[in-house]
């Protein structure tokens, strides 16, 4: 009888345990349906949030914060998805970001990550190149999700010109009440054209404000950014990508291009109507595709670094891996000026969600005096890495 009892006692015990789980499961469910927009998946686990080191801890890279020095970084992006977010720093006092994808399910690692610098909770320039999610979906949220919009005080904000999207698309509907908010709570807004044109725009609370060409960040240390032009800012595109707002930053006598996922018939027109200067940095149009980085923009800018912001191997857009983040195609032509390419995620097994760092969080750091670069998880530049002797070939540089 004894026996029986024990029994009816582990019995009793296993279900409460089992109940528990369950309770624990649902709980978990139901704090993502709630948190998240409904049809956006969310890894569950700290891996979801964070850049790990080869050592597998949380890290991010120190950067001496002093005024005259600059810093880029291109952040991971907290999933499996290919994005781009680049953060800037200038000086004790400037904070400068450009784009916010994958999904909204990255602004907490875009935050977590900005924290780190953003001392007052206030970017100064925020610059959106494209109405495409993988570059606007942390500006773009439900009203559910608190966007970058709401997490920081936005002073300025620069967009695209224009766009296919249409105003009850969901993602774009997203992002005009967003906007629409922070202009409301006193952000000046502008997009490339207006720039580019120097043109008096009126704000939210009917002050006009001029855009300009030029932003000038630390006049004493030579530190600006400028909008340059391409057609698309004015002409209809088929592609979205070739309506990305181009900016040129400067330190000085280095220069850092950043062309969204501009292609290469937009690519033609930037080298066209500007004089582009040789380059230290070209953050790699298009994640590393074989529609962009054309020979035209390559030759003219001849880049010492190149960086692509991906997650490498994925079949997110394509099964054919030779057209997967970064491809040959891309590969084949910047090998002409340079190896030094550094590439943010790498992906595992996309239909498992596995993925992990390849160099991870990118920073390059400008001083009065010196240049150089420094990742989170390691700073093996592309052809160097086991990824590239299995997927992709070197070409021969006659």
């Amino acid at each position: 009888m004894a026996k029986n009892k024990n029994k009816l006692k582990l019995t009793i015990f296993v279900y409460c345990l089992i109940a528990i789980l369950i309770g624990f499961v649902i709980g978990g469910i139901g704090l993502i349906y709630f948190t998240l927009p409904y049809n956006e998946k969310l890894i569950i686990g700290q891996e979801t949030y964070y850049s790990y080191n080869a050592e597998g801890e949380v890290n991010t890279v120190p950067v001496v914060i002093e005024n005259g020095n600059m810093s880029i970084h291109f952040l991971e992006l907290g999933n499996k998805y290919t994005g781009d977010c680049t953060y800037i720093k200038v000086g004790k006092d400037i904070d400068i970001l450009i784009d916010c994808g994958s999904k909204s399910n990255s602004i907490l690692t875009v935050s977590n990550y900005l924290n780190n610098y953003v001392t007052d909770n206030t970017l100064e320039y925020v610059i959106i190149s494209h109405a495409h999610q993988d570059h606007y979906a942390g500006f773009a949220t439900t009203e559910k999700v608190d966007s970058i919009f709401d997490l920081y005080v936005c002073e300025n904000i620069i967009d695209f010109a224009k766009t296919n999207q249409k105003e009850s698309a969901k993602v774009y509907g997203n992002y005009l009440r967003e906007l629409k908010d922070e202009m409301e709570e006193g952000a000046n807004h502008f997009n490339a054209l207006q720039c580019y044109n120097e043109e008096l725009v009126e704000q939210a609370n009917g002050n006009m404000v001029q855009a300009q060409r030029e932003y000038i960040l630390d006049e004493e240390n030579d530190i600006s950014f400028q909008v340059l032009y391409q057609k698309y800012y004015e002409q209809n595109a088929t592609s979205e990508n070739d309506y990305s707002v181009c900016i040129m930053f400067s330190h000085g006598d280095r220069n850092f291009l950043f062309t969204g996922d501009l292609e290469a018939d937009g690519e033609e027109s930037l080298v066209g109507e500007n004089i582009l200067p040789q380059v230290y940095l070209y953050k790699a149009g298009h994640h590393g595709s074989k529609t962009s980085s054309s020979d035209v923009l390559l030759s003219a800018i001849q880049p010492q670094v190149v960086c692509v912001c991906c997650c490498a191997g994925s079949s997110e857009y394509t099964d054919t891996k030779d057209n997967q983040f970064p491809t040959q195609d891309f590969i084949n032509r910047v090998a002409k000026y340079t190896s030094a390419i550094y590439v943010t995620s790498l992906c595992i097994d996309y239909d498992n969600d596995e993925y992990t760092s390849f160099n991870g969080n990118i920073v390059i750091i400008s001083t009065k005096t010196e240049i150089g670069i420094n990742c989170s998880n390691n700073n093996t530049i592309l052809k160097d890495s086991e990824w590239f002797k299995s997927n992709r070939i070197w070409p021969n540089i006659s």
